[in-house]
């Protein structure tokens, strides 16, 4: 790899020991997030480095440096507090604030990820301090190479855009999208192992459709309608081909893209770099994940199930597309997996023969169907569907808070003994059901996951676990195995892949207990097996170039790759020929 910064990097010593290099001295290394070590700077380093009274004279170290914030962290008052704590530590030292996340992982990604950072996000222009990743738009998209060129970050190898279109539950958020972009990154490190130096957020700023966005002074992303049609495209095609070019081995992952476009960004640019959409496929991966799960803990298969998901957004055709292929995998034909397939949009159910929108086509019904059941409308409703399908598994994917309401759960809990019900929407407002009333009104015989975080149930002297269906089981090793292998593509079935290691990880682990997901303490475990599975595939279908690993231990390869937060040895080594931005730098 690169070179990482023009500021700093890693380096190995003659007896194979990391430390880091710096080109700058002084108070520029306490301002720089990557080489700010704090109070941990040795002796010796603050004589070397120029930094010799410009800190407490008491050396500390990283386990210390940790308590001392996680007792700060406490006394912050509510989790929008607790969050933007979080991201000042960023600011000030990653390796500090990864030490952090690391020893407090179940605790904090919740507030570094949904639901927290849903708040986050619409509160963007009010919370924001720091300077971090990139906002492109059509005032500068025109100078691309450029703005790639100065980053200060030269060997990027995952990008996550967004053109915060369609945020978590929550719609268009304009500039705020960066936030979400911040906060995936966030995991792919503490999760996945990755680099945070080969790593770059980026904002697509194509205007707003949200009218108190655009008529509040204090908004600070541009004061524009959404671009659409050909000029959109065009302000995507330039970025695209600026990131082929600066970052060849650079994988993007597409963010929160609104449905109309999400499917067609990643059909357009999946064969022109390595790229893959969250919402669509790694949401997908963990439903399928988390219904494998319950189809073991019932003792059935997958091509048993008569699924039913309410939301035909990316996310909800990306979980019916990902369950499709699983029901093909377990011997079902594509026409029979389709027949056993309700997808629900905001008409009712999807049907083949009345759908206008392309991207529903390979998962809508056929009208034959429910030719014989007595309907009011042209099309079923959700209830009429769960009464003449009769389903086994009802997912959502809606953005709507109490969509499954009683009767629903109890008409779902009338078609099978053990309904399997997964509310999946983010943030915990927007979800279709809380779990403590889908286990009452199933008298605890439904198998439950939702999106956020919510606590086990007890009921009837039973307690009852509340898996928590989080896309950071799947993308971080997902993203990681694709650095890994230096892919050209991310093929669909490295994305099923990640789907069944999650599935056989939960299985070894966790099922006997109940359990259909991991808990989320559990995710850089997690990640190591998935990250493994998919390098596996990636080798096997020839996504990855380094065809050299085939035939080596991956799982070993990849668990020594992960990258470390902790405080490395300095070294000083002054540039011959300063940069123009080490030269701004040292002038501050």
């Amino acid at each position: 790899m690169s070179q990482l910064s023009d500021y700093f990097d890693y380096k190995m010593d003659e007896n194979g020991n990391p430390y880091m290099e710096v080109s700058v001295r002084g108070i520029v290394l306490l301002r720089l997030s990557a080489t700010n070590k704090g109070t941990a700077f040795t002796e010796q380093e603050r004589i070397a480095l120029g930094l010799e009274g410009l800190l407490p004279p008491q050396v500390t170290n990283l386990e210390l440096q940790v308590d001392r914030l996680y007792t700060n962290y406490r006394r912050q008052p509510d989790d929008i507090s607790k969050y933007q704590f979080l991201r000042a530590v960023q600011e000030r030292s990653e390796v500090l604030f990864y030490a952090l996340l690391e020893r407090h992982l179940e605790e904090m990604t919740p507030i570094v990820y949904t639901p927290t950072i849903g708040l986050a996000v619409q509160k963007f222009s009010k919370l924001y301090s720091t300077a971090r990743g990139l906002t492109l738009s059509a005032n500068n998209i025109d100078r691309v190479e450029t703005i790639l060129d100065d980053y200060p970050l030269h060997d990027i190898r995952m990008i996550v855009v967004t053109d915060a279109s369609a945020i978590l539950g929550i719609g268009d958020q304009g500039m705020g999208g960066l936030i979400i972009c911040i906060g995936k990154l966030s995991l792919y490190t503490v999760g996945g192992g990755l680099n945070p130096f080969h790593t770059l957020p980026v904002n697509l700023d194509v205007g707003t459709d949200r009218t108190e966005l655009l008529e509040d002074p204090h908004y600070l992303g541009i004061h524009e309608k959404r671009l659409r049609g050909q000029a959109y495209f065009e302000l995507v095609d330039k970025f695209v081909s600026a990131v082929r070019k600066k970052w060849p081995k650079a994988i993007i992952q597409w963010e929160d893209f609104a449905k109309n476009v999400a499917f067609d960004v990643l059909e357009k640019y999946r064969d022109q770099v390595p790229c893959f959409n969250d919402d669509i496929q790694g949401t997908g991966a963990v439903a399928l994940a988390g219904l494998l799960s319950a189809c073991r803990k019932k003792g059935e298969s997958l091509a048993d199930q008569k699924v039913v998901v309410v939301g035909a957004g990316a996310g909800g055709v990306g979980v019916a597309r990902a369950i499709q292929e699983g029901m093909v995998r377990d011997g079902l034909s594509r026409e029979q997996a389709r027949r056993q397939m309700f997808v629900m949009d905001g008409r009712g159910l999807v049907v083949e023969e009345i759908t206008t929108d392309a991207y529903k086509l390979p998962v809508a019904q056929f009208k034959d169907v429910y030719e014989n059941w007595e309907i009011r409308g042209e099309i079923p409703d959700l209830m009429e569907v769960v009464s003449h399908a009769q389903p086994t598994v009802l997912i959502g994917l809606s953005g709507i808070a109490g969509l499954f309401n009683e009767p629903i759960i109890k008409a779902m809990a009338k078609s099978t003994r053990q309904p399997v019900i997964f509310p999946l929407s983010n943030p915990t407002a927007n979800c279709e059901a809380i779990p403590e009333d889908i286990l009452a009104w199933t008298q605890g015989q439904a198998i439950v996951a939702t999106g956020s975080p919510f606590g086990d149930v007890d009921y009837n002297g039973h307690r009852y676990p509340v898996g928590q269906g989080n896309n950071a089981f799947i993308f971080p090793g997902l993203g990681f195995a694709a650095v890994l292998g230096e892919c050209s593509r991310i093929s669909d079935a490295m994305v099923l892949e990640s789907a069944y290691a999650l599935a056989d990880y939960t299985a070894e682990h966790y099922l006997a207990a109940g359990q259909i997901y991991p808990p989320i303490a559990d995710l850089r475990k997690v990640s190591i097996v998935v990250a493994t599975r998919v390098l596996a595939k990636a080798l096997e279908d020839g996504s990855s170039s380094r065809q050299e690993l085939k035939g080596t231990d991956l799982e070993a390869y990849v668990r020594a790759r992960f990258w470390k937060a902790e405080h490395l040895p300095f070294k000083y080594s002054p540039p011959s020929t300063p940069s123009r931005g080490c030269q701004e730098a040292s002038s501050r």
